[in-house]
C-alpha cells in the first residue's frame, strides 16, 4: 500500500478564502480567563466581508471567552479526515440580538444557501436569542495535510 505523503502549501489571502468557503467544519480554539485554552467543534462560513463566521448563543464558552479575549484560532477541516486543513488566526467580534439577526441571515447563506422562509428563520433566530461570532483573519498557516513527510516515503 502506498504512503500518503503530507503536504503544506503556502496560500494568499483570496486563496485561503476560497478554500475555506466550501468547508463547514470547524474546531475553534478561545482563551478561558486562566489562559487555558477552550476548544469547540463549530459549523462556519466566510461572509461578504471575507470574515470567518460562527453562529452560538450568548452564555455558551466561546462567546463568553471571545468577550473577554477576542483572540481566536479556528482549525478549518475537510469533510474526510484524511483531506486538507487550514489554520486560522484572527480577532473576534461577538454580535448578540438585535444587531445578529441580519449577519446571521449571511451566515446561513454562506453556508446552506436560500432558507425557503426568511421570515420564519428571522423569528426562529430571534427566539432563540442567537449570536454570530465573526472573525477578521490575522494570518493563517499553510493549507495542509496529514500524512508521511516526503523523506520518509
Amino acid at each position: 500500500m502506498p504512503r500518503k505523503i503530507a503536504t503544506s502549501d503556502t496560500v494568499d489571502r483570496e486563496s485561503l478564502l476560497e478554500f475555506v468557503r466550501p468547508r463547514h467544519k470547524g474546531t475553534l480554539v478561545t482563551r478561558r480567563r486562566d489562559g487555558s485554552l477552550q476548544m469547540s467543534p463549530v459549523s462556519c462560513g466566510v461572509d461578504e466581508e471575507g470574515r470567518i463566521v460562527v453562529s452560538t448563543y450568548p452564555e455558551r464558552a466561546k462567546a463568553t471567552n471571545l468577550r473577554r479575549d477576542p483572540r481566536v484560532s479556528i482549525l478549518v477541516h475537510s469533510d474526510a479526515w484524511d483531506d486538507p486543513y487550514v489554520q486560522v488566526d484572527g480577532t473576534a467580534e461577538v454580535l448578540d440580538m438585535p444587531e445578529a439577526l441580519e449577519p446571521l441571515v449571511e451566515y446561513y447563506r454562506c453556508i446552506a444557501g436560500e432558507h425557503p422562509d426568511w421570515d420564519e428563520y428571522r423569528s426562529a433566530m430571534a427566539v432563540q436569542d442567537k449570536s454570530l461570532v465573526r472573525i477578521t483573519v490575522d494570518r493563517w498557516g499553510p493549507v495542509a495535510t496529514g500524512g508521511f513527510p516526503a523523506n520518509r516515503a
